[in-house]
């Protein structure tokens, strides 16, 4: 109160808080301009493939080429708006962060009560808060009454915070400063007064929103791959085209003619159908994800989950169920584990390994006492269960009627008089009921050293035993309770007193369990050579415990938040690398860990469902939020939201990101070579086939071209996008952050398909234009139809090669001939396409085609062909010699 000059019952004077608010500013975050819209489009241009396309449009329409350069054009605008979309929905998080300051605050202004503006607030300030609240600033505590505080999406804390009011330590983690309440948390229980410390940006939930400007979204690592890609061919290309420039004007081309040869190789050189096959890959990718209950935000990624090495788990709701669950009874006379896992009310009681029926009297009564001195109840609603009330009391509940029948029922037996609330000062709740023979039941919950001092009949021995028993089920990170009774024929708590007399009746155990289908999952990120690691505001003990039961503890011990606050960044990596456990940690330490662990080369995704994750979710290369119990900050900030809030379907995402990776490399496989064909066929023409006139005999025109890389390339590529997943697509290892796209295999099996490619439809071209010539026909007839042939030749080409790309190094049988039927209905509808091509008047005028007959079509198809064995050899000798 000293330091901020303020008075704990006058609180600030009017003139004083203009005076700070001057100074402080409004408390609110600042939100930062995002860039507007004709920005985000323009920047979708900032590529170097489309500044060649560009490029070779300007030159065309320059020529007078209108349809050349319009439908190139057209290409790079569909392209331009896909990207502006994707890019335009992002990067909202900072607003939605702003949203969680509530709007009004109850305030004492010169010794009056009053409800003010929240971003009025400044430090000095008194504030009053009560159950439902959102706690509009950083505030000390100076009076409270049974006050508890959700924190979660600040601290990850499973379970509302219990504040009192005495000093913690300097250096105690954000969770354990117990004698303060944070802006945007929330008032679950009771009431509390405190004097605002920090405002606006200066508050948690503020630096929280310094960290998320200072994080950078990452570029995922196909954008990067395509990105290189794109570099080398645009050099190659450009470097290519004006090497044929200058060839064609030595060869005696006229400089238009010249120009439109280095057009026509630059248009079919660039893979102009790639961005719509890329992004059509990753839309099916993002359907098929969301059908098993992760919904992608970015498209991207899609395929940075297949690239994902290590993933960094928050452990409430997603590596548990965040439903407490007690797991243990200990009576005096016995010890029973309990089966069943949350809040579905199933479950059997197990002693020394055996199922046990009937439920022992003793833990008839410690099941009794739970669900009576407790104010939880359990809900049924569309088939799932939910508690209403406090987490630690609706397990008690739920003990109850797994066990030993309805606790609803229980109640109407056992009606309660009276009750003596849970209190801090006293960490124990105790209630009246209405008994049996004129006796009323007073029964008693809390911490065990307080009830076990207020029991009779437990000698030292006894109680060294039962504490021996509570320091054994903490270690394994279950929260105990001990519970007592006394009969009495009161009907007044206050008749009875509380300090001693009472019966012991045991103790309950409870944890927030580990999800069955999440130790499968860890098992195959294992399997997959994923690392898996828990980053969790949750106690040390408790963290430790579940990642036992979840197979994460890898042996080296848990690391706090405390802790890593002690270690420099230099250190750290080491120390994230090692360690798999990571307990009580603040907003900072999960930026630094994910920081720390990408210093290492790994592709980290991150989950979480905190406004504190969002720093952590947005640096990740992948930030997984929780769509159920997710706050808006925490999804906003992230690329993946699970819809059912589940580890497991991490597993499932990161099977669908490789499945996507497998089918993108596919479809490169294919759509390349096609364009590298294309480009030797021109550059094989310009170098040494004959003039006719001022022209040189082109055996493909660029719109010829444009056809086959816009139409038919995409019709043929997009079903590979549908093909299955590959036998052991979750046992191999990560893909190297550094792996490029283009290894030596894609290289040498683009070169070959090329190759053959090119050197099927300039023979054919070249033997059927001579035949038509020496057959009589006009020169324009015969070069019609002999390109004609030559572009159904390379159509043929990419026909045939689709199989081989259904698989990249093993027989298209390996995957089923027909397990991805759309490969058969592309085919139909490309072949319906060429037929129109090649014999519809209006497809012969835009595209200068010409009609062809059976023996023409048959030959074409019989060159095309010939890459099927070609490369079904090929694939054999490499397996031979692998």
């Amino acid at each position: 109160m000293d330091q901020l000059g303020s008075n704990s019952k006058v609180g600030l004077d009017s003139a004083d808080h203009q005076q700070r608010l001057k100074f402080h500013g409004l408390n609110a975050l600042p939100r930062q301009a995002g860039d507007g819209a004709l920005k985000v489009f323009l920047r979708q241009f900032h590529n170097p493939l489309v500044y060649v396309l560009l490029g070779s449009s300007a030159l065309a329409l320059f020529m007078g080429k209108i349809t050349d350069a319009f439908v190139v054009l057209g290409v790079v605008v569909v392209n331009s708006v896909i990207g502006f979309i994707q890019e335009y929905r992002a990067g909202k998080a900072l607003e939605a962060l702003s949203a969680m300051v509530p709007e009004r605050a109850q305030v004492v202004r010169s010794g009056e009560r009053k409800e003010i503006d929240a971003k009025d607030l400044v430090p000095g300030d008194l504030v009053f808060v009560q159950s439902g609240d959102k706690v509009p600033a950083d505030i000390r505590l100076l009076e409270i009454k049974n006050l508890r505080v959700e924190e979660a999406a600040l601290t990850g804390e499973s379970v509302p915070v219990e504040k009192r009011l005495g000093q913690v330590e300097t250096e105690s983690s954000l969770g354990d400063r117990t004698n303060m309440a944070y802006g945007g948390t929330l008032v679950t229980y009771g009431t509390g007064i405190g004097i605002v410390v920090s405002t606006g940006s200066l508050t948690e939930l503020g630096k929280i929103s310094s960290m998320l400007k200072q994080t950078n979204s990452l570029e995922t690592p196909l954008t990067r791959s395509l990105a290189k890609v794109g570099g080398v061919l645009t050099v190659s290309i450009s470097a290519v085209a004006i090497l044929l420039l200058a060839v064609g004007w030595w060869r005696g081309l006229a400089l238009d003619q010249a120009l439109l040869a280095a057009i026509t190789l630059a248009v079919a050189a660039i893979p102009e159908g790639l961005p719509a096959i890329v992004t059509i890959t990753l839309a099916i990718g993002v359907k098929r994800m969301a059908a098993r209950r992760a919904v992608i935000r970015r498209l991207p990624a899609v395929e940075t989950l297949g690239s994902t090495s290590i993933i960094c788990s928050d452990k409430t709701g997603t590596l548990t169920k965040n439903e407490m669950t007690v797991q243990v009874l200990s009576t005096p006379e016995r010890l029973l584990r309990i089966t069943g896992v949350g809040y579905e009310p199933k479950g059997e009681a197990i002693e020394d390994g055996v199922r046990i029926h009937d439920i022992p009297k003793d833990a008839q009564d410690l099941l009794k006492a739970g669900a009576l001195c407790s104010d939880a109840h359990l809900r049924q609603k569309n088939l799932s269960w939910s508690i209403e009330g406090d987490p630690t009391e609706g397990a008690l509940v739920v003990a109850f009627d797994k066990l030993a029948g309805s606790y609803q029922q229980l109640r109407d037996s056992y009606p309660r008089l009276d009750i003596f609330p849970f209190e801090s000062e006293n960490q124990f709740m105790a209630s009246l009921h209405r008994g049996e023979h004129g006796q009323n039941l007073l029964l008693m919950k809390g911490a065990p050293e307080v009830v076990l001092k207020r029991c009779q009949f437990v000698d030292p021995k006894q109680a060294l035993e039962i504490e021996e028993k509570v320091r054994r089920l903490a270690s394994e990170g279950l929260r105990v309770l001990a519970f007592a009774k006394i009969e009495s024929a009161a009907s007044s708590i206050s008749d009875i007193s509380l300090d001693h007399g009472f019966a012991y009746l045991g103790l309950q155990a409870m944890i927030d369990p580990a999800r069955p289908e999440a130790v499968d999952a860890i098992r195959d990120c294992h399997a997959a050579g994923i690392i898996v690691k828990m980053i969790t505001g949750d106690h040390k003990e408790t963290a430790t415990a579940i990642a036992r039961q979840l197979g994460i503890d890898n042996g080296a011990e848990a690391v706090s938040g405390e802790e890593l606050s002690r270690i420099s960044d230099e250190e750290l990596p080491r120390v994230a690398m090692r360690s798999n456990v990571f307990a009580r940690v603040a907003p900072e330490h999960k930026l630094r860990l994910v920081r720390a662990i990408q210093s290492q080369g790994h592709v980290v995704a991150m989950t979480g469902d905190g406004v504190n994750d969002a720093p952590a979710l947005k640096q990740a290369n992948i930030g997984v939020a929780m769509g159920i119990t997710g706050t808006s900050v925490s999804k906003e900030a992230a690329e993946l939201v699970l819809t059912d809030d589940n580890f497991a379907t991490i597993r499932a995402a990161v099977e669908e990101g490789r499945r996507v990776y497998d089918n993108l490399v596919k479809s490169l496989a294919f759509i390349l070579p096609t364009n590298l064909g294309e480009a030797l066929i021109i550059l094989v023409a310009v170098l040494f086939f004959p003039m006719v006139g001022t022209e040189v005999l082109m055996p493909i025109l660029p719109v010829q071209i444009l056809w086959i890389n816009l139409v038919a390339t995409v019709a043929l590529a997009i079903p590979l996008a549908f093909e299955a997943k590959e036998a052991d697509i979750m046992k191999r290892k990560p893909r190297p952050l550094n792996e490029p796209l283009f290894t030596s295999f894609m290289i040498w099996r683009t070169a070959l398909v090329a190759v053959l490619m090119a050197a099927g439809a300039i023979a054919l071209f070249w033997t059927e234009y001579q035949s038509f010539m020496s057959q009589g026909a006009a020169h324009e007839l015969a070069l019609r139809e002999a390109q004609t042939m030559a572009v159904t030749t390379v159509i043929f080409f990419q026909i045939f090669y689709l199989f081989n790309c259904r698989s990249l190094k093993n027989s298209v049988f390996s995957v089923g001939m027909f397990s991805n039927k759309t490969v058969f209905v592309g085919i139909l509808g490309l072949l319906i396409l060429q037929v129109l091509f090649v014999h519809l008047p209006a497809m012969n005028d835009l595209f200068s085609s010409a009609p062809l007959n059976g023996q023409a079509w048959l030959k074409s198809a019989a060159i095309g062909a010939l890459v099927l064995p070609i490369i079904a050899i090929e694939k054999y000798l490499r397996s031979r010699k692998a």
